[in-house]
């Protein structure tokens, strides 16, 4: 009976995720807010179908555990210790930021200030496990704006640890108490930090070279769970946080030679598991006491996003956060966390919080972090609003020869390699993030959709030489073809194309320099695998050569005739035969080649060349590259 009903809990909760999660990613809700409401529709406040919230939320916690193990992984002391300014100072900045407002806050709301300053301090950590996926969904990660987030939450990762053991020192004696259980819990702490350090620095490692000399990859698998669980049981053991222990050990363990092992065989599961721990956050919004006390939960939510968000948006600026991007880390960080779930519970056990207070912040926590998907919304929202309404920037034409519309990757290659060259150039762009970055390093780049006529006219179109287009939309590339076309008919194109369409659409407007942004990085790349697999470098060049003629040759037949799909077919299929059979051709003529070079070699009593990989003979004196 209870394996039918675990089997049954399982599929109640990877059916909801397969329903839930989709849906909110095809709302561009992200995965989060999929997972979170399918816990509150499975949970006790929710359909029934899962009771025992407090057990599957203990349990999925395990998740967050591995993710910071694998945070861990990724940091080594080296790379800690060259993170510690922005992991230190910006992290410290925040937390004390965030934590007097909030304490002040529960001063307001009538906590001692025992409970008011653990509170304040639980509440200014932020949900790792949301914002950092929400930043890999985004691809934040690897940005200036990305890597202060991460910092600023390695931080809260590390306070945690004396955040929890300051709890009992804040405690009220129990009667009878000698008022020294608190002192013996620091210690405690401190002897189960030590004891992870010392397994995970001169233990681990000859254990896990022993278990890999086995061979067998389920062993490691299962000693990788293992060596994760059991540091996590000694920190539960102190009554401090699993995760933080799971973290210490994966920064021990990030310099071994078995991290990308670990790696490999723990984020299936760590992924599962996250899923598992924000269906149980959803399943445990305890709806009837948002329904007891309504006004009072939705103050306290409002009340901790707008003043962490405040905090945040401060110190933002003195983190090195730009701008445009200072109210994006303030959405992003602004919910409470996972250690408030512990702190709060290991506060209610010390009678640290009077009455309900420890129910009451674990519930505006898990609120707030349903409502951050939907925040990071409101802030894009506003974004897109407020960029529509940014005027264009008022350009001064300097005689520059070349107009460049358009500064992503495309643009700037070209852009570096003419300023490289000692030319001028007006760069026209409408990336606000891209245009400030730009112009520290000295670029005369200026605000402004390039296919406005005004603009173009203010750039200099009539006088320059050189319009390069650069723009990624296809569709406001052709318009400002037809614009310059229309108005300044003796500017020269030299134009990017994002793929066959795009390129077929600038041809049509009688652009001849039309360059396919993937194409010739594609050819070279065929040429390093061509030599990497065995054939010379002269053949691999003829090669790359003979395929790119071929390709714009049927190109430029199928011009005329691209929207007719039987047409466009049939010219395919005929260039893709007709390369067939020029590479059957060719390696006819070598192997003719290489039997006269071997017949030679006999009389001559010399050694035929070898044969590249492949068939290809190598040449014995490839012409030089051009």
């Amino acid at each position: 009976m209870h394996e039918h009903s675990l089997m049954f809990e399982v599929m109640v909760y990877l059916g909801a995720a397969v329903v839930f999660v989709p849906l909110a990613s095809r709302l561009r809700l992200g995965s989060v807010l999929g997972y979170l409401i399918a816990g509150c529709a499975i949970g006790p406040f929710g359909l029934g179908l899962v009771s025992d919230v407090k057990s599957i939320l203990h349990f999925a916690e395990f998740g967050v555990v591995l993710m910071l193990f694998l945070i861990g992984l990724e940091l080594d002391p080296k790379r800690l210790f060259a993170m510690r300014r922005p992991v230190f100072g910006g992290g410290s900045a925040q937390m004390a930021a965030c934590g007097v407002l909030l304490a002040g806050g529960g001063l307001l709301v009538g906590l001692p200030w025992q409970g008011a300053l653990v509170a304040g301090l639980a509440l200014s950590l932020s949900s790792t496990a949301i914002a950092v996926q929400t930043m890999r969904e985004r691809g934040m990660l690897t940005s200036p704006t990305g890597a202060t987030s991460f910092s600023v939450l390695l931080f809260q990762d590390i306070a945690a640890i004396p955040l929890i053991a300051l709890v009992p020192l804040l405690a009220p004696a129990a009667p009878g108490a000698t008022g020294s259980h608190g002192w013996w819990g620091g210690l405690r702490v401190l002897g189960a930090v030590a004891a992870v350090v010392v397994l995970g620095r001169y233990l681990t490692r000859p254990l896990l070279r022993m278990v890999a000399r086995t061979g067998l990859r389920e062993v490691f698998t299962g000693f990788s769970l293992l060596l994760v669980v059991g540091i996590a049981q000694i920190m539960n053991a102190a009554g401090i946080s699993m995760a933080l222990g799971a973290f210490l050990a994966g920064v021990l363990l990030a310099g071994s030679e078995y991290r990308h092992a670990l790696e490999t065989d723990i984020e299936p599961f760590k992924g599962l598991l996250m899923g598992l721990f924000f269906i149980a956050v959803g399943m445990s919004i305890d709806f009837a006491l948002v329904a007891s006390e309504p006004r009072l939960i939705i103050a306290l939510v409002l009340a901790l996003l707008f003043l962490k968000g405040l905090a945040l948006r401060l110190v933002a600026g003195p983190l090195g956060v730009t701008a445009p991007d200072r109210w994006l880390f303030a959405a992003l960080l602004a919910q409470g966390g996972e250690f408030a779930f512990v702190v709060f519970g290991v506060a209610g056990q010390a009678h640290l919080l009077p009455g309900a207070w420890d129910a009451i912040l674990t519930l505006v926590v898990a609120l707030s972090m349903a409502l951050t998907p939907l925040l990071l919304l409101l802030h894009d929202q506003i974004v897109r609003v407020t960029a529509k309404e940014r005027p264009a920037d008022a350009v001064e034409h300097d005689g520059a020869p070349v107009i460049i519309a358009g500064f992503g990757r495309f643009g700037q290659i070209i852009g570096r390699l003419l300023f490289a060259s000692g030319l001028r150039a007006t760069v026209l762009d409408h990336d606000a993030d891209q245009i400030e970055t730009m112009r520290k390093f000295g670029f005369r780049i200026f605000y402004g959709d390039a296919t406005r006529l005004d603009l173009l006219h203010a750039a200099g179109a009539a006088q320059a030489k050189l319009l390069v287009l650069a723009i990624d939309d296809p569709a406001s590339s052709a318009k400002l073809v037809d614009l310059v076309r229309e108005n300044f008919p003796r500017l020269h194109i030299v134009a990017r194309a994002r793929n066959i369409s795009h390129w077929v659409e600038l041809r049509k407007r009688g652009v001849r320099a039309v360059e396919r942004e993937t194409f010739e990085s594609a050819l070279r790349s065929g040429r390093h695998a061509l030599e990497h697999l065995g054939v010379a470098p002269y053949e691999a060049r003829e090669r790359a050569d003979r395929f790119r003629r071929q390709n714009v040759s049927v190109l430029e037949e199928l011009l005329p005739h691209f929207g007719d799909e039987v047409r466009r077919l049939s010219t395919a299929r005929a260039g893709r035969e007709q390369l067939e059979r020029q590479f059957a051709e060719d390696k006819a003529a070598l192997e003719r080649t290489q039997g006269a070079w071997a017949a030679e070699g006999e009389t001559r009593g010399e050694r035929a060349p070898a044969l590249a990989e492949g068939g290809a003979p190598r040449p014995p004196s490839p012409a030089p590259e051009a």
